[in-house]
C-alpha cells in the first residue's frame, strides 16, 4: 500500500472517516465501529537501526499521526518514556535460553505493559484536543480486566481537562491489581468494582458510547466521552513500536541476521498488543508468525483454528486474568483490514456476534488469517508448571501470562519444527500475581499469607526486588469502594459527572 500525505481512520463499520487527532479525542465511530487507518505506512528497518527507543517512536507515529508536528510528537514520546516513568529504560529484551528471548514490558509505573501505550495516551490525548478545538471536558471510560485500569489512572490522574472512570471485575483481578486501582489519588479519577467479568464491563463501557441520548446529555453539560482501552487508536498505535525495538535489538546481539524473520508469542484476550505486532509486519517489520496464546477462555485460539469466532461458552476465572476475555473488540480491527476494508462484512458478523454470540468468517478469510497467526492455548496447570520449569532450569521468573505465551511458543515449535528466533512479550511482572507464582513454586496462599507478606515471600525466593510502588501500596487508604450491577454503570457516570 502507498502511504497518502495524510492519514485518514476509516470505521470498521462504515464511512466515517477521521484524522487521527479526531480518532483520538473520540475512541469510537459514531456506528460502534473501531477507527482503522486506511493504509500501513512503510519504514525501512535501516532507518531505526542504532536509535533509542524514542527516537524510534518518533518516527513511526510520525507516519500515523500525520496531522502532528514533530515537535508534538516528539515532546509527547519525551515526556511519557523518560526516566521517572521508566528508570530501567521502557523495554528490556532478556536472552533466557538459545532460540528464545522475553521482551520485558512492564518496567513502567504500574509494572505492566499497559503503561507503554497509557503513559503515552494522556498526552497524544491533551494535545488531539487543542489540534480539534475540542474545549469541553473529555471522559474517559476504562474497562479493565486488571492492568489497563490502573495504567490509564496513573496516566490520566490530575490532567488537566479530563476525568476518568474505571470499571473493574470485582472478583476478576488479583490483589495487587485491586489494591492498585482502589488507592489511586487524583481529583479527576474514579474506580468502580462491578458484580460481573470484563466481558460485561466492556460491554457496559460501549453501550454507553452508544447511547445517542445519553451523549447528547452530557454534551449539553460540557462533557464529551472518550476512551483508554485499546479500542483508541491513540492506545493502540504506541504498542507498534516496541516490535521494531525488539526486532533491532535482536538483531544488534546477533539472534538473527537483518532481514531475517521472527517470531512474536504474544499472550492475548483483548487482542491489541498482538495486533499492533500485525502493523508492525505490514509496515515492513520481518515477521513470520504471531502465536496468539490463550488461557481456558480460548474464544482465539479456537477461532484461529476454525475461523469461527462463539463466544458461547463458559467463562473462566483463571491465574492470568488479564487474559479472562470473551470478546475481543480488537479482533474487528484485524477482520476489516483481512477483507481489505470491507465494512459491510465487518458490520455484518459484529452484528452476528451481537446478536447470535458468534460469526463465521468463511474459508478464505480463514486462510489468510491462518498464514499470520498461529492459535494455541494453556491452562492453569500448565501455566504453573511452566513457571516452575522455566525457573528451575533457567532462573528466569515469569508471571502468569507470560507462562501461557512461553509454552504457546513451545507448541508452536514442536508441531511445526520451526526454529526462528522466536520472542515472547512479557506482559507484566511476576510480582503483580504474587500468590499464583508462589504457589507454582510449591509455596501454598495460606503459607504465602496476605499480599505484602507475599511479596516479600517472592522477592526471597526469586532474589528480584519487589517494585517500589507496589511497596508503597501497603501504606495507602482505600479510596474507591463502590460495587454496582453492569444495569448501573451509565447512572454512576451521570452521577460522577454532574458532581463535578
Amino acid at each position: 500500500m502507498e502511504m497518502s500525505d495524510d492519514m485518514l481512520y476509516k470505521s470498521t463499520r462504515g464511512g466515517e472517516e477521521a484524522s487521527s487527532a479526531q480518532a483520538i479525542v473520540q475512541g469510537l465511530a459514531d456506528d460502534g465501529g473501531l477507527f482503522a487507518p486506511e493504509v500501513f505506512p512503510q519504514v525501512g528497518l535501516e532507518t531505526l537501526a542504532g536509535l533509542d527507543y524514542c527516537a524510534q517512536a518518533e518516527k513511526i507515529l510520525g507516519l500515523y499521526l500525520t496531522d502532528f508536528t514533530k515537535e508534538e510528537i516528539s515532546g509527547c514520546v519525551r515526556a511519557a518514556y523518560g526516566l521517572k516513568a521508566f528508570p530501567e529504560g521502557p523495554v528490556v529484551l532478556r536472552d533466557v535460553c538459545p532460540g528464545l528471548s522475553v521482551l520485558e514490558l512492564w518496567h513502567g509505573p504500574t509494572s505492566a505493559f499497559k503503561d507503554m501505550a497509557l503513559q503515552l495516551l494522556p498526552r497524544l490525548l491533551t494535545t488531539a484536543m487543542k489540534k480539534t478545538g475540542e474545549e469541553r471536558e473529555v471522559a474517559i471510560l476504562v474497562a479493565t480486566s486488571g492492568d489497563t485500569g490502573k495504567a490509564a489512572l496513573d496516566g490520566f490522574a490530575d490532567v488537566k481537562g479530563t476525568r476518568i472512570i474505571v470499571f473493574y471485575p470485582s472478583d476478576g483481578v488479583s490483589d495487587i491489581q485491586k489494591l492498585q486501582m482502589v488507592t489511586q489519588t487524583g481529583g479527576n479519577v474514579s474506580v468502580l468494582a462491578i458484580e460481573g467479568n470484563f466481558d460485561d464491563a466492556q460491554a457496559g463501557v460501549k453501550d454507553i458510547f452508544n447511547d445517542e441520548g445519553l451523549g447528547k446529555k452530557l454534551a449539553g453539560e460540557g462533557f464529551s466521552l472518550s476512551s483508554a482501552n485499546s479500542i483508541n487508536w491513540g492506545r493502540l498505535v504506541p504498542q507498534i513500536v516496541y516490535y521494531f525495538a525488539a526486532y533491532a535489538e535482536a538483531v544488534a546481539r546477533g539472534h538473527i541476521k537483518a532481514g531475517e524473520k521472527v517470531d512474536f508469542a504474544v499472550p492475548t484476550g483483548n487482542f491489541g498488543n498482538i495486533l499492533a505486532g500485525y502493523y508492525a509486519k505490514h509496515m515492513g517489520l520481518p515477521v513470520g508468525k504471531f502465536i496468539c496464546a490463550s488461557n481456558a477462555n480460548n474464544v482465539l485460539a479456537d477461532f484461529i483454528t476454525t475461523g469461527r469466532y462463539d463466544r458461547k461458552r463458559a467463562f473462566h476465572k483463571t491465574l492470568s486474568p488479564s487474559m479472562d476475555i470473551l470478546v475481543s473488540s480488537n479482533l474487528e480491527r484485524l477482520l476489516y483490514h483481512l477483507t481489505e476494508g470491507d465494512a459491510a462484512q465487518v458490520a455484518t458478523w459484529m452484528a452476528q456476534l451481537a446478536q447470535n454470540g458468534c460469526y463465521d468468517i468463511g474459508a478464505e478469510n480463514l486462510r489468510r488469517l491462518q498464514e499470520e497467526f498461529y492459535g494455541c492455548w494453556v491452562d492453569d496447570a500448565l501455566t504453573q508448571k511452566t513457571i516452575a520449569t522455566v525457573f528451575d532450569k533457567y532462573g528466569y521468573l515469569l508471571d502468569t501470562h507470560t507462562a501461557v505465551a512461553w509454552l504457546a511458543a513451545e507448541t508452536y515449535r514442536a508441531a511445526t519444527g520451526n526454529d526462528a528466533h522466536t520472542i515472547v512479550l512479557s506482559t507484566a511482572s511476576p510480582f503483580k500475581f504474587t500468590h499464583a507464582v508462589l504457589a507454582a513454586l510449591g509455596v501454598p496462599e495460606e503459607k504465602a499469607g496476605g499480599p505484602f507478606t507475599a511479596l516479600a515471600e517472592l522477592a526471597d525466593i526469586s532474589g528480584l526486588k519487589i517494585p517500589l510502588p507496589m511497596q508503597a501500596l501497603a501504606n495507602m487508604p482505600v479510596l474507591h469502594k463502590d460495587i454496582l450491577q453492569p444495569a448501573q454503570m451509565k447512572t454512576a457516570v451521570l452521577e460522577i459527572l454532574q458532581k463535578r
